[in-house]
């Protein structure tokens, strides 16, 4: 199984002079245990569950640049861009940057994004679902675009580009792989399928199963092998020391999140028997947060989990 690390929170328990040591600590930790990739979210505001927005939150790609300095091999990414937050050349022309800096490490990872609160209180628009969808397939279509053509012209609804220049151009052949998350059956699967190099989703195992099920439609339907898709799952990891305690935890997050949130709690036998359920199931990339985790346990579950 690959396997990825998400950064989620910048909480903890250091003067913010000495934040970001201590954010580049977890990264190379995920680097030498044998991940492939760290993401860090694309919010401006941490989000209610880990603490709402009094709480530290760091800018995503000032912080990937600054960790693609300190990192050699990881591929570095945000789970995932908010549509709404940047214009997609922008966007375009700061993942190619990344690449850059990155001597070919960068993912762009975007989604239709959410969290009202956010856009209020930032003035970013927050229009409806269906909206936001419709600006999603236009942006991978113009990064996409802005990844691979020399200056191309895009003239959609909601965005333009006019003979766009990038350069210097991306270091990945083809551009850097694009990451479409969530599970919206209807639309943004199939997004997945008609743009996408990547899926992300989240859920317990029958609900993956299904999903992954959902996409292989949707490739059929545009004419896609969905080998051509990497699916991914994004998801809380706790690492327990006992049965006991697994049964304990499990509970607390139930009545945090609710049941069908698809966090993974268990001793090690025990997750390791997940990522096999996983992967049964249709995923090929589990990416695992661990909000409370020093770099040792982060080192911990690559060494368990990942590819030896």
């Amino acid at each position: 199984m690959r396997i990825g690390l998400q950064i989620p929170n910048f909480t903890l328990g250091v003067p913010d002079g000495e934040l970001f040591e201590a954010v580049a600590a977890m990264a190379v930790a995920a680097e030498d245990a044998g991940y492939e990739s760290v993401w860090v979210m694309d919010h401006f505001f941490q989000l209610p569950a880990l603490g709402g927005a009094s709480q530290p939150m760091l800018e995503s790609y000032t912080l990937l640049g600054a960790l693609g300095a300190r990192t050699r091999r990881v591929r570095l990414g945000a789970m995932v861009t908010g549509v709404t937050y940047r214009n997609p050349a922008l966007l375009a022309k700061a993942v190619t940057t990344l690449d850059v800096v990155t001597s070919g490490r960068a993912i762009l990872g975007i989604g239709a994004a959410w969290h009202d609160e956010e856009h209020d209180a930032l003035g970013f628009a927050f229009p409806p679902a269906g909206e936001r969808l419709d600006r999603l397939e236009e942006a991978v279509q113009i990064c996409r675009a802005m990844f691979t053509e020399e200056h191309p012209t895009f003239h959609g609804r909601h965005y333009r580009i006019d003979e766009a220049w990038n350069q210097p151009r991306p270091v990945q052949a083809g551009g850097p792989p694009i990451l479409i998350g969530g599970g919206g059956e209807r639309r943004t699967l199939k997004l997945v399928a008609q743009y996408a190099d990547f899926a992300n989703i989240t859920g317990t195992v029958d609900v993956i199963r299904h999903k992954v099920d959902v996409l292989r439609d949707h490739c059929a339907s545009v004419g896609r092998d969905p080998a051509e898709v990497v699916v991914s799952r994004l998801s809380t990891l706790v690492v327990t020391d006992s049965e006991e305690e697994t049964a304990q935890t499990t509970a607390m997050l139930n009545e945090i999140v609710g049941p069908d949130a698809g966090f993974d709690v268990g001793t090690e036998a025990e997750l390791l028997e997940r990522v096999g359920e996983l992967a049964a199931a249709g995923v090929d990339y589990c990416i695992f947060n661990m909000p409370l985790s020093a770099p040792d346990t982060i080192g911990r579950v690559g060494r368990l989990l990942g590819p030896n």
